[in-house]
């Protein structure tokens, strides 16, 4: 297996070796029970400090990855781990295949970028990206916007940087994300900024507000949980009647039994499936909803 080193990039040594070893296993080009080079020739032919191998070796050994043989040397183990299996890494090793192949046959790598942003160009994107650095706001939009029949995914405002989140991906973001968004997009790339169901829309059907009865609030987000206690006090509920509780502390659904009504997020509507009084405040419009499902009818006319 030929190994590559860059000097003066992002990426130590260390791991820029360790990565090559596991892309290598993954792809079979290092095959179980192969010899690695020793500690001392690894060095020796890609100027390295023997210490930046061994703490290299060392990791992919406690990883599972090669069996370390004093004495003799180091090996590929027999059997990959349970990390080879994960779908990202299957996906950095065929990439890693494509710059390889590309590098030995001397082809520039802004060509290869190039050529691969032109291939992402032609294949309309298969799933939705929602891009919001709240986890819990994220899993809620990704809850509302699966209702629309679209494959959904999610990532951090740093995991964005990743190129691999976006092949097929078509971004959505909330408004007030729009501008951290587009400043960190690679070029070429655009998104949908959603909108948001305005309180009144939300509250529609619900007023006036009964006064006898005990009202549950439940949601993992804890803005959530404040925002809907104003706006329900604010619309004329009695604070003395409301069950605010975070879904993520234990005993949360047993708090609510008493109560007529849950007001929840759609993720916690679809947890509470069956429970009568459930009510679901969404966090993206209708319109933008209705955006979503038209461009889902465009994929399958594109894939008839």
């Amino acid at each position: 297996m030929r190994f590559w080193f860059a000097r003066d990039g992002e990426v130590s040594l260390h791991k820029q070796l360790v990565t090559q070893i596991i892309f290598g296993i993954v792809s079979g080009e290092l095959e179980p029970g192969r010899r690695l080079p020793s500690t001392r020739e690894m060095a020796r032919r890609f100027h390295l400090h023997a210490n930046t191998v061994n703490a290299g070796y060392r990791e992919l050994e406690r990883e599972g990855w090669v069996e370390v043989r004093h004495g003799s040397g180091v090996y590929v183990q027999q059997k990959k781990p349970e990390a080879a299996e994960r779908p990202e890494l299957m996906l950095d090793s065929l990439i890693a295949g494509v710059f390889r192949s590309a590098r030995e046959i001397g082809v520039p790598l802004a060509d290869v970028r190039a050529r691969m942003q032109r291939w992402m160009s032609m294949q309309p994107p298969d799933h939705v990206l929602v891009v919001e650095p709240d986890e819990e706001l994220r899993r809620i939009l990704m809850t509302e916007i699966e209702t629309t029949g679209l494959e959904t995914a999610g990532c951090s405002l740093q995991e964005m940087q990743e190129m691999a989140r976006w092949v097929g991906a078509f971004p959505v973001v909330l408004p007030s994300k729009s501008e951290m968004v587009r400043a960190a997009l690679p070029q070429g790339i655009d998104f949908l900024t959603l909108k948001v169901r305005s309180i009144p829309e939300s509250l529609t059907g619900y007023l006036p507000a009964p006064t006898d009865l005990l009202i549950g609030v439940a949601s993992r987000w804890g803005e959530f949980l404040r925002s809907c206690r104003t706006m329900l006090v604010a619309a004329g509920f009695d604070s003395e009647n409301l069950v605010v509780r975070d879904a993520r502390e234990p005993g949360w659904l047993q708090d609510l039994e008493a109560a007529a009504v849950v007001v929840c997020d759609g993720l916690i509507a679809a947890e509470l499936k069956g429970r009568r009084g459930v009510i679901s405040f969404s966090v993206v419009s209708e319109e933008s909803l209705q955006e979503l499902r038209r461009y889902r009818e465009l994929l399958l006319a594109q894939m008839d």
